[in-house]
Order: C-alpha cells, then structure tokens, then sequence
C-alpha cells in the first residue's frame, strides 16, 4: 500500500493542493508563532569614560510596538513582564508606539493610551522615550501627552543627567529623521560634549541618520545610539534577505555596529507593519550591560 502511494503520479491538483497546505502552514507560522515569539538579546557594552559606578547598568530596549495594529494588547503585557522579570536600572523606548496606513489618523490616538498604560506596568521607575515616524504622522501632541501622563519621560531634541553615586552620563534624544525635525544641536549642545567620564548615549528612532551625525561635531561626540524603525526587516528569506525596508533603515538594519569610536544598536522591535507577518526576524527585546572600557 505504502509502495503504491509513494508511485502516485504528481498531478497539477496534487501539486496545488500541497502549495497551498505549505503556504498555510508558512503564514500561520509566520503570523501567529514567529510574530509572538520574543528573543531577549544580552550584550555587554563597553563604554570609554563610563565612570565606575554605572559598571554593570543594565538597560532595557524595547521599540516599535505598533499598537493595535496589529501588535495585541496581550502581546505587550507579555513584553512588559519579560523586561520586569529582566529587572533593569532604566528603560529605553525607541519610538513607533502606534502605526499609520490606511486608517485615518484618530483611530491611532485611542491605541497611543492604551500603549502607554502598558508600558506604565513596566515596574523600573526609569523610562524615558522617542518618537518614531508613525507617531510623528499619527500626531506627536496625542503620543507625548499619553506617554507623560503614564510616567514615562519623552526626549524631544532635548537631554537629561543619568546619575548613580555622584557620577553621570547624559541621555540624549532626537526628533524622528523621517517624519520629525531632528535638531542635534539641542540634542547635544556643547555644554555637554567630551567631558570627562561623562559619555552621551542618544536615543533615535532611524538607525542611517547616524551617518548624518557623524559628519558633526554633535555626533562625533556619542558613545553609544540606540535605534530601531527597520524591525530587522520583519520577513528575510534566504539568500535574498530583508523583502523590504523602510527609508532610513536600509544600511543598518539590525544588531551591532561599531563606526570609529560610536556604537550602534538596532533593536528588531516588537511589533509588524504592513502585513502581520514576521519571519526568521522574531520580536526582541534587548538587555545592554554597561561596562567601563
């Protein structure tokens, strides 16, 4: 029976029938496991200048949530208790807490609230966040005054202190590339450029505006950018790779990258666009761990 099975010949009904069973399988795959499967990604960094008490700070990353489109409310409180369990010093958030395609702009204004009470379960006392080019579009306005209102600080061309034990680095943010205005200079004033034991680590939504950064003096003076924007490019197939990535996000798309003397990460993010889908590109969230170089 089994030998008389294995000679059937392969019809074009057959030979539909099984393209279409694998392409189910590879969207449910793709959309319900892959897209929820969260990686935790853990590196150390190692900062020149990082004064001694910040040796073994640990930062929570997490960006591009998405929500509700089509990142679920139960998706992020799955997030928010991994980061808790991580138990962090501070959490970066990296912009794209909700999303504009089809719909019109003010249904995305509920999802901003809903998005940041979230993220106020995040038990770390330290958040501070970015706005990515979804939230800029959508209405910056509505995405700050959610975020603010849930105890979580937004960097707008702006800085601020980190301090532990009498010793500090500045936090630094920038407007999103794509949709904002980003404005190094009041970002990274020369007040606070190259001071000793004090790095700058920036904060910024598109990770090839680093390549602008670099060719001033603003930029020539970070030690560290976190990003994210790309989602690693959500679906990547083999020996083709991203199937598309968005502009700003082309050359750097996710992980580690060392450009002379700054460090670059591009976190993955949490959420999708365009179609629900993620494949070998799953979700992450990324623990840093300072250390003193």
């Amino acid at each position: 029976m089994t030998d008389r099975a294995s000679k059937l010949p392969i019809t074009r009904r057959r030979f539909l029938l099984a393209g279409a069973c694998a392409g189910a399988g590879l969207a449910l795959y793709a959309g319900e496991i892959e897209r929820h499967w969260i990686e935790i990604t853990h590196r150390d960094v190692f900062i020149p200048g990082l004064p001694q008490a910040f040796d073994g700070f640990r930062v929570a990353q997490l960006s591009d949530i998405h929500l509700d489109e089509f990142t679920e409310p139960f998706f992020l409180r799955d997030a928010v208790r991994h980061i808790n369990r991580l138990n962090p010093d501070v959490v970066f958030l990296t912009g794209d807490y909700v999303t504009h395609e089809l719909l019109p702009k003010r249904f995305s204004i509920g999802p901003a609230w809903q998005c940041a009470d979230l993220l106020n379960r995040l038990q770390c006392p330290n958040r501070y966040a970015i706005l990515g080019n979804h939230d800029v579009i959508v209405g910056r306005k509505y995405v700050i005054e959610a975020l603010t209102a849930n105890a979580i600080a937004v960097l707008e061309n702006s800085y601020l202190p980190i301090e532990r034990a009498g010793s500090r680095f500045w936090l630094a943010g920038v407007d999103d590339p794509v949709a904002g205005d980003p404005d190094p200079e009041a970002a990274i004033p020369a007040s606070i450029r190259n001071l000793p034991h004090e790095p700058i680590v920036l904060l910024c939504h598109a990770p090839d505006y680093v390549d602008d950064l670099l060719r001033i003096p603003a930029g020539q003076a970070l030690s560290l950018v976190l990003a994210g924007h790309t989602h690693g490019g959500q679906i990547r197939l083999p020996w083709i790779g991203p199937l598309a990535l968005p502009e700003f996000g082309r050359k750097y798309v996710e992980g580690w990258f060392r450009l002379g003397n700054l460090q670059l990460y591009v976190n993955r993010g949490l959420g999708t666009v365009g179609i629900p889908f993620r494949f070998d590109c799953p979700p992450e969230i990324t623990l840093l761990t300072l250390r003193s170089a």
